[in-house]
């Protein structure tokens, strides 16, 4: 039993007609995820939800062989990252008019434990962050062909911000290449508070922003997670947004 608890919103945003974004928080297994579908409104959508179903699923199917130590956290992430990619793949075979359709994914794993370890698999552009005293740390990498110019020094970060392929994926459920998920693990304290969020936050806050606005929260997850949704919404909310913020209670 973990005693870390998840808070979710998702909002559709102020441009878009449809919500591809979907979340969990599955708090007694300590696992928390948020999916970002692709792929036009419907397979977007359809994408987004079939993940985040297969996931509840086979977690709870599989949550005892991880708490008895039979397999590892990693081992238990990837094996749920490979269920979800499986379920939109099948859905595409029934339904070739989805074809195309994927979506972005970020997961956290917390074991109950005196020295607990925040473990992290994601595919897209999706993040996941720690916030420790007044710092803001990124726990991920985006997937996307910008990350990549951005690593070999070919764009700047200004520049990186307005280009126009700053939204092209390298990697996500449901496309056809060879998955490799991301994973990692880092040691947290009580006082933490950890984020999940879809690019619907990022397009429109950057990481200082969210940073200040996790300040003002004064470790209240509910608060953290509905300013950083306000906020968003406030600059524009040209996407889906979906924020879940994980807090020790």
């Amino acid at each position: 039993m973990t005693s870390w608890v998840g808070i979710g919103r998702s909002e559709i945003g102020l441009v878009r007609t449809a919500n591809q974004d979907a979340f969990i928080t599955i708090d007694p297994l300590g696992l928390w995820a948020v999916a970002d579908g692709m792929g036009g409104h419907v397979g977007g959508e359809v994408a987004a939800q079939l993940a985040i179903a297969s996931i509840k699923a086979h977690a709870e199917l599989s949550a005892a062989t991880l708490r008895q130590g039979h397999t590892t956290s990693s081992q238990f992430l990837t094996g749920l990252i490979t269920q979800a990619h499986l379920a939109i793949m099948g859905r595409v075979q029934l339904e070739p008019n989805l074809k195309g359709m994927g979506t972005t994914l970020v997961m956290l794993l917390i074991h109950s434990s005196n020295q607990p370890e925040a473990h992290v698999a994601h595919l897209g552009d999706s993040r996941a962050y720690r916030f420790r005293s007044g710092a803001l740390t990124p726990l991920t990498r985006d997937h996307t062909l910008i990350e990549k110019y951005l690593t070999r020094g070919i764009l700047t970060e200004k520049t990186a911000r307005t280009h126009p392929e700053r939204h092209v994926l390298t990697q996500a459920l449901g496309m056809s290449a060879p998955m490799k998920p991301s994973l990692s693990s880092s040691p947290l304290e009580k006082e933490d508070l950890l984020l999940l969020c879809s690019d619907g936050l990022t397009k429109m806050l950057e990481d200082n922003d969210i940073q200040d606005i996790m300040t003002e929260a004064k470790g209240d997850p509910i608060r953290a997670c509905d300013n950083l949704i306000d906020a968003s919404l406030e600059r524009g909310g040209t996407d889906n947004v979906t924020v879940v913020v994980i807090g020790h209670t």
